[in-house]
């Protein structure tokens, strides 16, 4: 990271990123956008937010979106980014927020919200669920 980016990352603070991560995400489609409140339970980061595509596909295109978003409005790059679609499971890695977008069914098998369940939680954005109905907060 240049440190013109370093120093825009530092001007914005940790509920604003991650609430325009959700944003891009939501413009994207994605599923199911959960975001985790990890402060007081984790050191390396604020929040995890957490989202489904319905497909792989789907999945590489809200990867896509939230990466060009936080470049074109911003000026931010992740600090890493790992995984594939195909696996079923993409990490983003922004230091105060940490994206992790899923398949379902990949989703499913990991359950972070349940793991992280001491976490405060709420449900981000106007999306939908995948059950095509609005999201409503978690607690």
């Amino acid at each position: 990271m240049t440190p013109d980016e370093q120093a825009s990352s530092r001007a914005m603070s940790p509920e604003q990123l991650v609430a325009e991560i959700s944003r891009y995400a939501a413009d994207k489609k994605a599923v199911d956008v959960v975001e985790l409140d990890l402060r007081g339970v984790l050191g390396y980061t604020d929040y995890f937010l957490v989202c489904s595509g319905n497909t792989a596909r789907q999945a590489k295109a809200i990867h896509d979106g939230i990466l060009e978003g936080l470049k074109r409005e911003h000026g931010l790059l992740p600090r890493r980014v790992e995984g594939t679609p195909d696996a079923g499971w993409i990490l983003i890695d922004c230091l105060d927020v940490v994206v992790h977008i899923f398949t379902p069914q990949t989703r499913e098998f990991y359950r972070l919200e349940q793991l992280w369940g001491e976490a405060p939680a709420r449900v981000a954005g106007k999306g939908v669920n995948s059950a095509g109905e609005p999201n409503m907060s978690l607690h």
